[in-house]
């Protein structure tokens, strides 16, 4: 996508220059298109949001014929390609502290140029505090919103659209975020929302809560008493003491009270029985750090126990919390989780959230924007131009106090796949590298050493443009710094995963109007494809049956090799442009497979027919024309619908649902079979609505969601190291399954027990 952030000069930008790191332009991005704003101030941090415009360009693929062009000519490639502009949505969130909330609305006001609003939706108790002041520098209205609404509604906004949003923090884990899947259905759930005070907050439905408890002890409670203990007045230092301190030095223990007789009573003598029991009869003087630990100590167990009482009498399980007192510090996560378990028994979890910070932002701006219903769209979070949680390590930025979340608007809305046998603990990812350290580190570097040749093909796909270069150079600094983040942190962004890492990287590309590097590769390779697509599906009919269902497994695994994003292929199409399908099914593993459920297939395959299937594609060229489309004509003969879904948008050099329309057209004008299942509808083209190399079945196209479960579908074939091995390897579906890839990775296939060009071909029926 374009990097569109201002770049205007002025005294209030200067200002805003001397005081920050990033600059401004990089933290308030889009903002001459900016349309509407909310801000949430709290006592201590101003949260703004704003909807935005992003001009960026996409590669579009059209058919020759639609333009009257002749395409029977050998040399002629199969489709043109023209990159345009396109214009999208983006929402962007921006959190600093409160003393930068004069220079940065100085340096908005100087920017601004296409807003259609006259009014700022406005939350928190700063609202009241700068609403004189921000009337006046912007000129816009303030329009105060309802706290508590603002925060539901953004709670709710983020666990539907962020996949990894909540996490439970586990003190003895490494690292101790450990990111929840998210359940279908969000509701309900209990929100603690702690700031000064505490509120709770059963929510049941989109627009249906009600305050069920609260508390006046609370962050205002730990900053005061913690002010008075030891004279800190910034609530950040504060907190930083009590990371140091021992609350045993000046609390009283249950040993301290029982003795070894607390072992007949069944409790820990490491319990807590009086907070600061000990400063009572003690002479001494107590350090800071202890009396600031105690302190924290005693308020999170309260409000534990509190929300814990709460969460059993509304028969509630999943509790998040929220408000400036969590605001990600370990020790405050930490002690609130353990009283949660210890009172609960472990029968309720605490639960956080990356984003609580910008939950008020996120509500105000939906009350605001509520005549266009942004509830109606998908939205994604765009890596590219968000920090991450925690993310602002202290080697890479020293002195960042500016935290960013941007949100693209998706095209089309996401729903699960109906097939998925349980979606609440449907988990995409096969590996978490969150936790798997050894893994971890080679991925990154892998991901790292690919850089000099994303680039190099990022430039080559633009030959006539005069600054690819230097946007290219571009990209590869922030994917870089991305990657360092994630060495330090790999937590920042969820689950750390290989999908997660490939599409931090299209993101970044996006970024800097790279949208397709590999258009003019797949464009040559399709054509190539089907101009052979008529001999291979020659010598397939010529095959006995038996003989031909083999062949076309084969095919599905030889095109399959085609991969431009696996480093041993790429360096093989490079270094000898001949290499083809005959040559590509050379390098398959000979039977047995590292993964071989071949036979239960083809005595599947003597039985009745399917009634529909459901394909994910892979790549262009050979995996789909010479790979994928036979086997679908071979399923077409048997009487089956096939639903053939392939991406909304590129990612390395997969096939997209544009592509596939027109080589489906081109197939279709060579074989009837293909012809008339086109015709008849059996055989359907739809999208995926993703836009990366893997495949989460959770958040795909509602589009094809409803095909599928309109057409009955009784079989899903996954294809792709990608698509079958990074991800869905374990996933668990209602109905048969293939999942079949070739490990084109020598790392992962040594972990995976095999080689180079090891081949899995995993049939799974469903438990009766």
């Amino acid at each position: 996508m374009a990097e569109c952030g201002a770049s205007g000069s002025g005294s209030s930008g200067d200002s805003l220059d001397k005081s920050i790191t990033l600059p401004p332009d990089e933290i308030f991005r889009n903002l001459e298109n900016a349309k509407r704003f909310a801000i949430d101030i709290g006592g201590s941090l101003t949260k703004l949001a704003y909807y935005s415009t992003v001009q960026h360009k996409v590669a579009r693929v059209r058919s020759f014929e639609s333009s009257g062009r002749d395409t029977e000519q050998d040399h002629e490639p199969p489709y043109e390609i023209s990159v345009q502009e396109e214009v999208t949505a983006r929402l962007h969130f921006v959190k600093f502290e409160n003393t930068y909330i004069e220079a940065c609305l100085d340096f908005i006001k100087d920017h601004l140029v296409n807003t259609e609003t006259k009014v700022i939706q406005a939350t928190g108790g700063g609202a009241y505090k700068f609403k004189d002041l921000i009337e006046e520098k912007l000129r816009l209205k303030v329009d105060k919103e309802d706290v508590m609404t603002c925060l539901i509604k953004g709670c709710n906004f983020v666990l539907r659209n962020i996949p990894h949003e909540a996490f439970a923090y586990q003190k003895d884990s490494d690292p101790e975020f450990r990111f929840q899947t998210n359940h279908p259905d969000i509701f309900p759930y209990l929100l603690v929302n702690i700031g000064s005070g505490v509120s709770i907050v059963k929510v049941e439905t989109e627009d249906r809560f009600e305050w069920v408890g609260g508390s006046s002890i609370g962050g205002g409670t730990f900053w005061g008493l913690g002010a008075l203990l030891t004279k800190t007045k910034k609530f950040d230092e504060l907190l930083h003491l009590a990371s140091k301190g021992q609350h045993t030095s000046v609390d009283m223990l249950v040993r301290d009270v029982y003795g070894g007789a607390h072992q007949t009573l069944g409790l820990s003598g490491d319990l807590i029985a009086s907070s600061f029991g000990k400063s009572a009869a003690a002479d001494k003087e107590f350090s800071k750090e202890d009396m600031a630990k105690s302190l924290l100590h005693m308020i999170s167990n309260d409000i534990g126990q509190l929300a814990c009482l709460y969460a059993k009498l509304h028969c509630l399980d999943r509790v998040y919390f929220g408000g400036f007192f969590i605001r990600g510090h370990p020790v405050t996560m930490r002690t609130i989780t353990y009283s949660i378990n210890f009172f609960s028994k472990g029968e309720v979890q605490a639960l956080f959230l990356r984003h609580e910070g910008y939950l008020g932002a996120i509500g105000a701006f939906l009350k605001g924007a509520e005549q266009d219903n942004p509830n109606q769209y998908s939205w994604g979070e765009n890596y590219a131009g968000s920090s991450g949680l925690m993310s602002s390590s202290p080697e890479l930025c020293p002195t960042q106090r500016f935290d960013l979340l941007e949100m693209d608007r998706l095209e089309r809305p996401l729903a699960n796949l109906p097939l998925l046998l349980d979606p609440s603990s449907y988990v995409p990812d096969t590996v978490d590298l969150t936790d798997d350290a050894l893994a971890r580190k080679y991925w990154l570097t892998c991901f790292e050493e690919a850089l000099d040749g994303v680039v190099k093909r990022a430039v080559a796909s633009q030959p006539g443009s005069v600054d690819a270069a230097e946007r290219a150079e571009k990209f590869r600094q922030k994917y870089w710094r991305k990657l360092q983040t994630l060495r330090h942190q790999p937590f920042a962004y969820g689950t750390l995963t290989v999908r997660s890492l490939l599409d931090t990287r299209e993101h970044c590309l996006n970024e800097f109007n790279f949208p397709d590097p590999y258009s003019k590769v797949k464009q040559k390779e399709n054509g190539v494809a089907l101009k052979c697509f008529p001999r291979v599906i020659r010598c397939l009919d010529a095959l006995g049956w038996e003989e031909r269902q083999l062949a076309l497994v084969k095919g599905l695994l030889a095109g399959n090799v085609f991969d431009w994003g696996a480093k041993a292929v790429s360096d093989v199409l490079e270094s000898d442009p001949q290499f083809g399908f005959e040559e590509a099914k050379s390098k398959l593993q000979e039977r047995p497979w590292l993964v071989d459920s071949y036979g239960k297939w083809l005595q599947r395959l003597k039985g009745p027919p399917h009634k529909c299937a459901l394909i994910f594609a892979d790549n262009s060229g050979i995996d789909v024309i010479l790979g994928v489309f036979p086997f679908v004509r071979e399923l077409l003969s048997r009487g089956t619908e096939v639903i053939l879904a392939c991406n909304s948008g590129p990612a390395l050099n997969d096939v997209t649902y544009c592509e596939s329309l027109i080589v489906a057209e081109r197939i279709a004008a060579m074989d009837p079979v293909v012809h008339s299942a086109l015709k008849e509808e059996r055989l359907l083209l739809m999208q995926t609505g993703s836009s990366s190399p893997c495949l989460d079945l959770s958040r795909l196209d509602k589009g094809l969601a409803v095909l599928v479960r309109e057409r009955g579908a009784d079989l899903v074939v996954i294809e792709g190291m990608g698509r079958a091995v990074h991800t869905n390897y374990y996933a668990a579906l209602r109905c048969e399954s293939l999942k079949l890839a070739v490990i084109k990775n020598s790392w992962l296939a040594e972990r995976l027990g095999g080689r180079l060009f090891s081949v899995i071909f995993k049939y799974e029926v469903p438990a009766e």
